[in-house]
């Protein structure tokens, strides 16, 4: 056998060994991807996300085409956001999203992106895109009723973290009217109970607030009433004590002038009396001068008229004697007499 013949012969069996060489790895890697795969998908089953995530990413490896890496990826983004990697759950959904613009997992990429941006707070694009989910989803079984069920849930709560509970409620009522099955019905019950009672609150609020405001205006109004009434009452009191004042002074002149109406009319009737005791004094003198000048002018007798022996004066020592009575008795009461009373 030549070398051409033999070379002939030998490139057949090479493609063949190849072949079968490759179909065996092919077999193998597709065996090791299958393997991973499940092992991924009972790990996320089981809730062990980080394990899970571990197998998805090694199976994503071994694929052996884009359907298979796309699977694998789209798994392991779910488990990322099982365990909130949000950071990482969005890299790897723009590296789906460029590797396989077309894949199936392309639209769930969406509702999955804006949960992501809703864990995140960016609640006006999470909103955005729940909505542009919403309007790409047809309802043609209940799995997509329930996906948009919760696309229309999630906008409620978009809306409720925004602060703009009436709309949100709105999304609530529609999931509990539309889709009385899905798994949200409960969640959004208890979402409109929690907006009723919120209004209850804020209303009950606004009236607390506006009770304080008013309390406020009656105490400044119950203030501004004690200190009128304090001020009205200290010039009460200091008018009181002014007329008090008044009245004392007036009493005391009252009194004054009483007292000396009584002096004055005691010393007129002292001064009348004594008056009376002068002019009788007065007169008793006289009567007495004109006996000592009748007793003068008598004729003397020869002999002369003896008193008795128990008399000791005679009749003239008598009426000097009564007359200087009379006149320290006339010293005396001029002595007694009140020196303002002249």
């Amino acid at each position: 056998m030549n070398m051409m013949e033999k070379r002939s012969v030998f490139l057949p069996l090479m493609l063949v060994f190849l072949f079968i060489c490759a179909t065996d790895a092919f077999s193998q890697d597709k065996a090791q991807f299958n393997r991973r795969y499940q092992n991924g998908t009972q790990l996320y089953k089981l809730s062990r996300f980080h394990e899970a995530a571990v197998e998805f990413r090694r199976a994503q490896e071994t694929a052996t085409n884009s359907n298979e890496k796309s699977a694998a990826l789209y798994w392991v983004i779910l488990s990322q956001l099982a365990y909130s990697d949000f950071g990482s759950a969005i890299r790897d959904m723009e590296t789906l999203e460029k590797t396989a613009p077309n894949s199936p997992y392309a639209r769930d990429m969406v509702y999955h992106r804006a949960r992501v941006y809703y864990n995140q707070g960016y609640f006006e694009d999470a909103l955005f895109l729940f909505n542009r989910y919403n309007q790409s989803t047809v309802e043609k079984d209940k799995e997509s009723a329930d996906r948009k069920a919760a696309a229309f849930f999630w906008m409620g709560e978009c809306l409720f973290s925004l602060g703009q509970h009436e709309e949100a409620e709105k999304f609530y009522a529609w999931i509990v009217a539309k889709y009385p099955g899905s798994p949200k019905v409960e969640a959004s019950t208890y979402r409109i109970d929690l907006i009723k009672q919120k209004k209850i609150e804020s209303e009950l609020l606004a009236l607390l607030q506006w009770s304080h405001e008013e309390a406020l205006r009656t105490s400044e109004d119950y203030q501004k009433t004690i200190r009128t009434y304090e001020y009205t009452l200290n010039m009460y009191q200091r008018r009181i004590a002014e007329l008090s004042n008044t009245d004392n002074v007036m009493q005391h002149q009252i009194n004054s002038h009483d007292f000396y109406q009584f002096e004055r009319q005691n010393w007129n009737q002292n001064e009348n009396q004594n008056q009376n005791v002068i002019q009788n004094n007065i007169q008793n003198g006289f009567e007495i001068i004109e006996e000592l000048e009748i007793i003068e002018e008598a004729p003397a007798f020869d002999d002369p008229v003896t008193e008795p022996e128990d008399v000791h004066f005679s009749q003239n020592e008598y009426l000097i004697e009564r007359a200087r009575q009379l006149g320290n008795n006339v010293r005396a009461i001029l002595n007694s007499e009140p020196s303002g009373g002249r």
